[in-house]
């Protein structure tokens, strides 16, 4: 319920080869080769749509099959379906995962090849509790389990090709940058809160208003002052918390990365003085009285590989913005409309007059 609610940085998102977006598709089913960018043999020369270096070859199968997984990962792209401009993205970024998957190594290969089973697992179960089930969520977009996996194992080579570039130096000037940057980056806590909410826990829409933020400060600053008399956290919280994740367990969330939190509680959990109770601390859901039982920064070996990861999708964008646009040598896609040129102001001190229409016949 504290956890950080992602945002948008652009008007549709990229799937760009990141370990949070794996679900979505290079290539069409068949007998094609996850990683080396050619065409089913139902392809036909006239489909081709794009080309690039090294013989790598783009069908329409193949850019249509990408499009609908997207789709059906994320149905809101439906709306920019048809946009040239988001059409453009995402032929760059499958040609982009083409050619990273194409470069890693065999053991990135077979490494990432026994985590496909279990991801394949993961999204059938994601997509199976959807309405109609797996079946019916592949049909609707023209799919197959295939094209699915294929992806994946494509997906895993690219980040796992780049990954393994990753030295250890670089993974450890990242986190020296990051941590002097924010010192908060890589903490831990075990905190203890109790919330006064300001919506109804229950409500799934959570939109019911429960109270006031005036009757909610009140009421936390009431649950401070028992606490501060010698209360019960753990009692208190199973009688005024409104956070269902851990009113029935003492308030507590027990070594937890504090950058998962809503920024007020993330501060507060980065900030506040061992074992003292805090004053309330307001978030979008409501007043928090908080105690920190405990707080570390994690070392740089315990998130050594997740650096590496995150150094290696840095790399995927650099790769995207340097190199990629030299790689494909023809893109017969439909390219966006020119933008309309602004008209230029007249000189200061001339006037202008509207055109003379046309004589009516």
């Amino acid at each position: 319920m504290l956890q950080n609610k992602p945002t948008t940085a652009r008007k549709w998102a990229l799937v760009l080869l990141t370990a949070a977006l794996v679900l979505a598709l290079a290539a069409c089913g068949g007998n094609k080769d996850a990683a080396n960018g050619g065409t089913t043999n139902t392809d036909k020369p006239t489909d081709v749509i794009a080309t690039y270096k090294e013989n790598g070859t783009i069908t329409k199968a193949n850019f249509d099959s990408f499009m609908n997984v997207n789709k059906l990962i994320n149905p809101g792209l439906e709306q920019y379906a048809a946009d040239p401009a988001f059409q453009q993205d995402l032929l760059k970024q499958l040609i982009a995962m083409k050619v990273l998957a194409s470069r890693a190594s065999d053991p990135v290969k077979a490494e990432a090849d026994k985590q496909v089973a279990s991801q394949l697992e993961q999204f059938k179960m994601y997509f199976g509790a959807m309405e109609g089930g797996l079946d019916e969520q592949l049909k609707k977009n023209n799919l197959q389990m295939a094209d699915i996996e294929d992806f994946l194992k494509m997906s895993s080579y690219g980040i796992g090709g780049l990954k393994e570039k990753v030295t250890d130096d670089e993974a450890k000037k990242s986190y020296d940058d990051r941590l002097k940057a924010e010192p908060g980056a890589y903490g831990v806590a075990t905190v203890s809160h109790i919330l006064i909410g300001l919506t109804d826990p229950s409500d799934p829409t959570g939109q019911k208003a429960l109270r006031t933020k005036e009757e909610a400060l009140a009421r936390a600053k009431e649950v401070k002052d028992k606490l501060d008399k010698g209360g019960d956290f753990a009692a208190l919280a199973k009688e005024y918390s409104d956070d269902p994740g851990s009113k029935d367990t003492g308030g507590q969330y027990k070594d937890a990365d504090i950058n998962q939190w809503v920024e007020g509680f993330k501060n507060a959990a980065a900030t506040l003085p061992i074992g003292k109770i805090s004053d309330p601390v307001e978030t979008e859901f409501g007043y928090h009285v908080m105690r920190v039982d405990a707080r570390k920064t994690k070392t740089f070996d315990e998130v050594k590989d997740s650096l590496k990861s995150e150094v290696a999708e840095q790399s995927a964008y650099d790769f995207m913005e340097k190199e990629l646009p030299g790689l494909i040598l023809t893109n017969n896609l439909p390219q966006p409309p020119a933008p309309s040129a602004t008209p230029t102001a007249p000189a200061e001190g001339t006037t202008t007059t509207p055109a003379t229409p046309a004589p009516s016949k």
